[in-house]
């Protein structure tokens, strides 16, 4: 394997989206809106639910979706996460080759992961999250060859919850460091925030030279009520920082400098992956001769597009064309 622009290491989980309507959440007694682990039984209960309603599925997990979303914009790309030996498992492999991201993995003795989006009229997403496989990922899978050849390793939040992920991200972040690699870390979750502030803060400050948030994330992390502030407090420990605003648009943090980013006004369907479409996008242009304040620009355009349709994947890429004239932006 050649240089890749971005490794990631993540959760392998395969996305499945599907439409449904409000009544159907309480009848499987879900909270609306939020995010729930859940074990095989439960997963797969819900999923019979479904009925005969058109699903979407897709390779997913956080850091899995930025790193097809910068394989769709054209850059070299890696990933590390760890599935079952089983249908979806083939499927997540299968897909992520076929986009050209160099996936070599150890397929383990348990089913594969799933993230279940169910998504009601309103546009609001209310997950369910089965790990399976994926937290079954270890230090052991995390190679020092795959890391030399990265230019930024991108880690994703959640594996700080388990311990042999977290020992896992760890290992990426160590090796980054000694093979002269940079380091992106994402903060995935408000909660994940809440849980582990203080690990979060000494990441901050030592391995992470850019660090993603959402607003929540960062005013859970700083205690600042105003976003500038947060941003702010998050860059006197972190070399760059990209916080996400919404349809506020984002703030970028680099060399000292603050890039306001405008946001899109855009009719939103499916919120899913938004964040992780911005954090590739980015990443995309940093690695690709953009400025920092051209590759936000295309990051705010590329998370707008997303939430205009269904699921985690672009049912329009960016053209060349479309790709060139950002980086001719001043």
């Amino acid at each position: 394997m050649g240089k890749v622009d971005v490794l990631g290491v993540g959760n392998a989980l395969v996305d499945i989206q599907a439409r449904v309507p409000d009544s159907l959440l309480p009848q499987l007694g879900i909270n609306k809106g939020i995010m729930t682990l859940v074990d095989d039984e439960r997963q797969a209960e819900v999923l019979g639910k479904l009925g005969g309603g058109p699903l979407h599925r897709c390779a997913g997990g956080s850091a899995a979706n930025t790193i097809v979303a910068l394989a769709d914009l054209g850059a070299s790309a890696a990933y590390v996460g760890k599935v079952g030996d089983d249908e979806v498992g083939s499927f997540f492999l299968n897909e992520m080759r076929d986009l050209g991201i160099t996936m070599d993995v150890q397929p383990a003795d348990a089913q594969t992961g799933t993230y279940a989006v169910l998504i009601t009229e309103d546009a609001q997403r209310t997950m369910l999250t089965n790990l399976g496989a994926s937290a079954t990922l270890t230090e052991d899978d995390i190679h020092e060859g795959l890391i030399q050849q990265a230019k930024y390793v991108y880690i994703e939040g959640y594996l700080l919850t388990g311990d042999t992920t977290k020992a896992a991200a760890y290992k990426a972040m160590d090796l980054a460091k000694k093979c002269g690699s940079k380091v992106a870390l994402t903060a995935s979750d408000p909660f994940l925030v809440d849980l582990i502030r203080d690990e979060l803060w000494d990441l901050i400050t030592g391995p992470v030279d850019l660090f993603f948030c959402n607003e929540l994330e960062a005013k859970s992390l700083t205690g600042e009520s105003d976003p500038i502030a947060c941003a702010a407090k998050i860059h006197e420990h972190a070399e760059n920082v990209a916080l996400t605003l919404g349809e506020k648009g984002s703030l970028v943090m680099h060399g000292g400098e603050a890039f306001p980013i405008e946001g899109m006004t855009v009719d939103a369907v499916d919120t899913t992956g938004a964040g992780d479409m911005y954090a590739g996008a980015l990443l995309y242009g940093i690695t690709n001769g953009m400025s920092w304040r051209q590759a936000a620009h295309l990051a705010s355009h590329a998370a707008a597009r997303i939430v205009t349709q269904m699921g985690a994947r672009l049912e329009r890429r960016f053209t060349a064309a479309e790709i060139d004239e950002f980086s001719r932006m001043s």
